[in-house]
């Protein structure tokens, strides 16, 4: 079947999709959703649409991002009316299903956002949320608006479109389009994209080899998995636009085995890529022949690091290689091989469709482009969000984000994951792009931004971040093994209050030895917590040392439980405590035997009263 009868056949199926002849209820059904009771949700839905002999459409579409809000539902009427509801449980469907869809009433008090053209006195356009102002969708740009496991849907609203302009184009000219839109690999460490292209078309063999990079292992970042969940398809384009522009016959989704359902839409999208002509021989009737293969990954946090990751393809145990030379002139098999992250590749795919002067339109003069972020920690909307490039960090915080739960004052924000910089407040203005990040400390990494407030102790995410980048080590090269356990070592001692003066010149010598000396990117940027944290939050080392005091109560060896006079003596604390610390007869003043306490918190957390404090 010739492209336009493809698309022709996609845009009959998207407008039956739209048309809401009778009800149609969307989920949120990815792991994030299915994590808070999506499934669930669908499963009362469908009960009591049956119990009132009610006819709907269901359909489980991909993640809007908005996690503090899941489970996300949206209910579309034939009167055009279309409301999403936030945080749905079970026991809000049957007042919904009542009042929504029997009645008619959009109920207000219950709903997030409208969508589409009709609109709700009381209900704000989803476009108007805090947490969507500002943000540029292109990534993102069919999450949850789709059916992902319906390749119609995704050719309706422009997919493959730029696979067959691809392939009207020579090869060559692909690349320079890529160049032209001034993409930068979006895994970390921004190496422009074409150029990338441009050695490994340069480099003469009969084989070459693409792989995306899906191997996300940043503690709280789950960029790549939403999208591949959410739109596969646009992933897959990608990848086969850069076999193309190559000359690539085979390609690789090196892909964590923990994402099950993006492995699952993954193999379902390729089936369906391959039953339309996309993938296979003579790719929508040219010469060009493409396959792809998925290789499940066993989680190794080094495995994201290109060389490894070919190693791990290979059969061998992943770990990184010295380059040159580089993947492009001798990779996977020593073949030329390039490697793009889930990110970078749906990019391509809507570059090569809507041009690349269209995608110079967002972000800075050397940061083209929009960038996701798992927005994470101490925020009150946590979620995925994708923001132009050279946007500030106040405007993620505070605009998109909603600022500090609690009324807490913001204290500081880490980018690029587990290897990223800590910055402080007085950086709050801060554009982010891949040359500020970088000259104040930190990284674009793959998209994590986890962010903390004044009850953070920084010596203590330092040590936090150093334990999980040293336990990912794969320990082939010596800076990295033994710099990374000193390190650590170091900033347990200093938490523990067993730190001198000497500790923190020591760590600044020795990370950055440990920066310089590392054989791959994991070495290179694991120190980069303790670095940041020691250049703005010096004086936070100085307590734990010279003061023996953890200003934030963190660290459990500095810090000392006491109950003050708001106690009221209802033995709630005393009954709690697992150490048998407490004493004190009701209605009475209780006291904590120090020697006793084990400074678990648990008085804390159990007292109504404040009546347990920090010193």
């Amino acid at each position: 079947m010739k492209f336009e009868n493809i698309q022709q056949q996609a845009q009959r199926e998207w407008e039956a999709f739209n048309r809401l002849e009778r009800p149609r209820i969307l989920i949120g059904a990815v792991t994030c959703g299915r994590a808070a009771g999506a499934l669930s949700v669908r499963a009362a839905f469908e009960k009591e649409l049956a119990t009132r002999s009610i006819a709907a459409d269901f359909y489980e579409v991909g993640c809007l991002g908005m996690c503090y809000a899941e489970p996300l539902v949206e209910i579309g009427l034939p009167d055009g009316q279309r409301v999403m509801y936030n945080n749905v449980t079970e026991k809000m469907v049957a007042d919904l299903v009542e009042d929504v869809i029997e009645n008619g009433n959009p109920r207000p008090d219950l709903a997030l956002a409208t969508l589409g053209d009709a609109a709700i006195e009381g209900i704000p356009d989803v476009s108007n949320l805090p947490m969507m102002e500002g943000q540029v969708r292109i990534i993102l740009r069919n999450a949850g608006l789709i059916d992902p496991t319906n390749v119609h849907h995704y050719v309706a609203r422009g997919g493959y479109s730029g696979l067959a302009r691809a392939l009207g184009m020579m090869p060559e000219e692909v690349i320079k389009e890529v160049k032209n839109s001034g993409l930068r690999g979006r895994g970390g460490a921004g190496f422009p994209t074409g150029i990338k292209w441009e050695f490994a078309r340069r480099t003469q063999n009969n084989t070459k080899y693409v792989i995306c990079n899906a191997d996300e292992g940043d503690p709280g970042a789950f960029m790549d998995r939403a999208v591949l969940e959410s739109d596969p398809h646009a992933v897959l384009e990608g990848l086969t636009i850069a076999a193309y522009a190559i000359d690539a016959s085979q390609g690789f989704i090196y892909i964590r085995a923990e994402y099950p359902l993006a492995v699952e839409r993954l193999n379902l999208a390729i089936r369906q890529m391959e039953e339309l002509k996309f993938l296979g021989e003579n790719i929508m009737g040219t010469d060009f022949n493409f396959s792809i293969r998925i290789k499940e990954g066993a989680g190794a946090f080094v495995c994201g690091e290109e060389t490894a990751l070919i190693a791990s393809i290979e059969g061998r145990r992943g770990m990184p290689s010295s380059r040159p030379p580089f993947p492009s002139d001798c990779g996977l098999h020593g073949k030329p091989t390039i490697i793009n992250n889930v990110e970078t590749l749906a990019n391509v795919s809507e570059i090569l469709n809507r041009g690349a002067e269209w995608f110079t339109r967002y972000g800075t003069e050397k940061s083209r482009g929009t960038k996701t972020f798992a927005l994470a920690g101490k925020i009150n909307r946590t979620g995925l969000i994708e923001v132009p490039l050279g946007i500030t960090l106040k405007d993620i915080i505070f605009n998109i984000g909603g600022g500090i739960p609690d009324g807490k004052k913001f204290k500081a924000v880490q980018t690029g994951g587990p290897s990223g910089g800590c910055l402080p407040e007085e950086l709050i203005e801060l554009p982010v792009n891949y040359e500020e990040l970088t000259k104040a400390g930190s990284i674009m990494g793959s998209g994590g931004m986890i962010v903390m407030d004044e009850d953070s102790c920084m010596v203590d995410i330092a040590r936090y971040f150093l334990e999980f980048t040293h336990k990912e080590s794969c320990g082939k090269c010596t800076p990295c093994r033994m710099g990374s356990q000193h390190l650590l070592r170091m900033l347990t001692e200093i938490t523990e209050g067993k730190g001198t003066p000497g500790h923190i010149d020591t760590l600044v010598k020795l990370g950055e030895t440990v920066k310089s000396g590392s054989l791959c990117g994991l070495g290179q940027t694991a120190p980069n917590p303790v670095l940041t944290t020691v250049r703005y939050f010096r004086k936070e080392y100085l307590s734990h040392i010279t003061d023996s005091r953890c200003p934030a109560g963190v660290c459990q060896e500095l810090i000392t439980y006491s109950i003050n006079e708001n106690c009221t003596g209802c033995r709630v604390c005393l009954r709690a405590c697992p150490a048998d610390a407490i004493t004190g007869e009701k209605k009475e003043l209780h006291v904590i035997d120090p020697d006793k306490c084990t400074r678990c918190g648990t008085c804390m957390d159990v007292c109504k009263f404040d009546a347990v404090v920090i010193s």
